[in-house]
């Protein structure tokens, strides 16, 4: 049998019935959990690099670009 070729009860051919594998987690996870952190991390890394490159472009600080708008 290939891949993708799957037949049902009655013998008729369903080439699109490739089901994902489902798998139930044990634990729950909430709160602060290695995942979040990661993300907390690189969203606060791309916030200061984008604090910097406004100091750069603008000559000014977030106080200063803020005060000049």
């Amino acid at each position: 049998m290939s891949r993708g070729a799957i037949t049902d009860e009655q013998g008729k051919l369903n080439n699109f019935a490739i089901e994902p594998e489902v798998y139930v987690q044990e634990v729950v996870e909430v709160g602060f959990t290695p995942k979040a952190e990661v993300l907390n991390g690189r969203l606060a890394m791309i916030g200061f690099v984008s604090l910097l490159l406004l100091e750069v472009v603008t000559g000014h600080g977030v106080i200063g670009f803020l005060s000049s708008l």
